[in-house]
């Protein structure tokens, strides 16, 4: 996942920050064996202006081994009065910033997942109710219609501090989704800080997932940090850093029980890495990367053997 910062002379920056550390970025990708390249629909523009065009750094993509850019994720984190999923007033403008974001795609090898948030954070949308949950699926069912005639499925990612978060909540939205639709991405790390297991929740819906982000975390939120605002990933009272890679110590998400879980369910798709505020407390992205890819090497594969 295209989530990394990097040291610049400007300082802390994401590696879009020039074209020289943008190709550096993807080599140290490349050079540990990574061969799908999920990114953000903000970037799209930067890459496009970089490279000449979104093929064209798609092709710079495949130069240096990998398949293609396998997913586009999509949020509103922060409601407002013209873009917030549990409104329903605002949802003709979602939709047209989702097919403006498609569009923006058209000549690329092939993404499989239009990934989203299906909601803001959870303290502008309380009180949470059944109803707004049922506004936030059926906003996400005309999106995931336009994007299927693009190719793409729309597959729901959730946060812990987002508006639905819990295993009821979840269950709830997709009941009230249709599953032609609307898919679902499993976080491990995101899930299990809200108290939710992510290898019972993939079990459950294996048949809807569609992608992970595999990152771990060493703290469950019993505290109600979920609702701190503006940000509760970094603004949170007794948690200073809620990621983790995969492999290191304290870990609370069971990966290789998933493992075993996505091969027995005959799941074939893309199994993406995430590293989410990796700088915090001095860490390193290229580091951390390497230590999630020697454990997917070392663990995860003799797992899935």
């Amino acid at each position: 996942m295209d989530h990394w910062v990097t040291e610049t002379p400007q300082g802390p920056q994401p590696p879009s920050f020039n074209r020289a550390h943008m190709d550096r970025y993807v080599k140290q990708l490349s050079a540990l064996g990574f061969t799908g390249f999920d990114t953000f629909f903000f970037s799209l523009p930067m890459y496009a202006g970089m490279y000449g065009s979104l093929p064209g750094f798609e092709r710079f993509l495949q130069d240096n081994g990998f398949e293609k850019i396998t997913g586009i994720f999509s949020a509103y984190p922060s409601a407002t009065k013209f873009q917030a999923p549990h409104v329903r007033e605002t949802h003709d403008r979602i939709v047209a910033d989702c097919e403006y974001t498609l569009r923006a795609c058209e000549g690329l090898t092939g993404v499989e997942n239009f990934i989203v948030m299906p909601s803001s954070t959870y303290f502008q949308v309380e009180p949470v109710t059944d109803d707004k949950i049922k506004v936030m699926a059926d906003l996400w069912n005309r999106v995931g219609q336009l994007t299927l005639a693009h190719g793409q499925k729309t597959t729901c990612h959730f946060e812990f501090w987002g508006a639905i978060r819990t295993r009821a909540q979840l269950d709830l939205f997709f009941e009230y989704t249709d599953p032609r639709y609307v898919y679902f991405f499993c976080d491990t790390a995101q899930h299990t800080i809200a108290g939710v297991d992510p290898v019972r929740m993939f079990r459950d819906y294996a048949d809807r997932c569609t992608g992970f982000h595999f990152k771990d975390t060493h703290d469950v939120d019993t505290e109600g940090a979920y609702r701190t605002p503006p940000d509760p990933e970094l603004m949170a009272p007794t948690v200073s850093r809620w990621f983790y890679e995969m492999g290191t110590e304290g870990g609370l998400v069971d990966f290789p029980a998933l493992m075993r879980e996505i091969v027995a369910s005959g799941y074939d798709g893309w199994l993406t890495v995430e590293h989410d505020k990796a700088e915090l407390g001095g860490g390193s992205y290229a580091e951390a990367t390497c230590v999630a890819k020697w454990y997917i090497d070392h663990v995860l594969a003799e797992v899935a053997r």
